[in-house]
């Protein structure tokens, strides 16, 4: 018996985004449905390119659809949503759908680490993903992702970011006539200015699902300038378990807060040690971000213990292989980048939040 396409449409309405806990239909999400006698084809748009349950949600479309006759399905996802619903800020990286900032309270935390597994992590889920150094201060990207005597490349007047590891990376380490061993020893004014132009004005970035911008520590002009550029998809903390370093990091979070940055949530950084044989030791108080997070209402996103591959690989510059060798490395890494993913998904919803003027 040959169906039509309105008993299809009612079908799909029992299918819920996991994470968001409304059906597509309501969500907007189903953007095309064609009936072929038996046959259903369903278009999908996902509100984030590395929606960690879109396999989920693909089998849930079939099973419905099955559910009332069809003979075969055939799921088409696509994800083009950006920022939420409303007034929208000027967006100077038109091409770029999701920017999320990594940031940190203080330094030492390995947020830099992070923010370049995270990139790789995205970029492993099928996304086209950028990397930004914003620490201006002490760019660690040419190290972790072993650019050191690479040649940057130029197009007209444009710098053209380094294809590595399957991303696209930019960092003022990499800026011809800055010495490693040699400080950056700036006034404010300089580093955003540096900044800006890295970021928006001096760099042709390509078309990206995420721009993951590896912040300076603390709460000064590098993290206020972009928040002043750019429609944050939202952004990440990060910190050590002791409550010296969670202090600095909720400082942390409160500043993006008032800059009206949506908090996808904090992650725990050397939450513990494994031995090789097996016992953990919590070196630092092991829980301490996951229960600041909740004291804060906000998402926790996964904790990292150490791991003494994760400084091997990023002393190398192969982050990669944090994903390729030990099993709990990359579990805990996957972790991080699938809540991550979500947690932007249920931005994507949101509306929009206010311009924010600075004076």
């Amino acid at each position: 018996m040959s169906l039509t396409r309105e008993p299809a449409v009612a079908a799909l309405r029992t299918v819920q985004d996991p994470e968001l806990f409304k059906d597509i239909v309501t969500l907007n999400m189903l953007k095309d449905v064609r009936v072929d006698g038996t046959h259903v084809h369903v278009h999908v748009e996902l509100t984030t390119p590395a929606c960690p349950l879109k396999e989920t949600i693909k089998r849930d479309v079939e099973n419905a659809l099955k559910r009332i006759g069809a003979e075969s399905v055939s799921v088409e996802l696509s994800a083009n949503t950006r920022g939420g619903s409303g007034k929208q800020r000027t967006d100077i990286l038109p091409q770029v759908k999701n920017v999320v900032a990594i940031g940190a309270g203080k330094g030492g935390v390995g947020k830099s680490t992070l923010a370049v597994n995270v990139a790789v992590g995205l970029h492993r889920t099928g996304a086209s993903v950028g990397l930004m150094d914003g620490d201006i201060y002490g760019p660690s990207m040419p190290t972790m992702l072993g650019l050191k005597g690479k040649e940057q490349q130029v197009r007209g007047a444009k710098l053209i970011p380094f294809h590595v590891h399957g991303i696209h990376a930019m960092s003022i380490g990499m800026m011809p006539g800055v010495d490693e061993e040699k400080p950056l020893i700036w006034r404010g004014p300089m580093a955003h200015g540096a900044f800006k132009q890295l970021l928006a004005d001096s760099t042709e970035w390509p078309a990206l699902d995420y721009l993951v911008v590896d912040l300076p520590p603390g709460t000064g002009d590098v993290p206020l300038t972009l928040c002043q550029l750019l429609p944050l998809s939202g952004a990440v903390i990060v910190c050590t378990p002791q409550q010296v370093a969670l202090d600095d990091a909720v400082r942390a979070l409160r500043m993006f807060q008032t800059l009206g940055a949506p908090i996808l949530g904090m992650i725990e950084n050397m939450s513990y040690f494994i031995s090789p044989d097996g016992s953990e030791f919590d070196v630092f108080g092991r829980g301490g971000a996951q229960q600041a997070a909740q004291r804060l209402n906000v998402p926790f996103l996964g904790a990292l213990p150490m791991f003494p591959e994760l400084r091997v690989n990023s002393d190398a510059g192969t982050p990669e292989r944090n994903y390729e060798g030990s099993p709990k490395l990359r579990e805990a890494l996957e972790t991080i980048v699938q809540n991550l993913a979500g947690q932007i998904s249920v931005r994507n919803l949101r509306s929009a939040g206010p311009e924010l003027t600075i004076t």
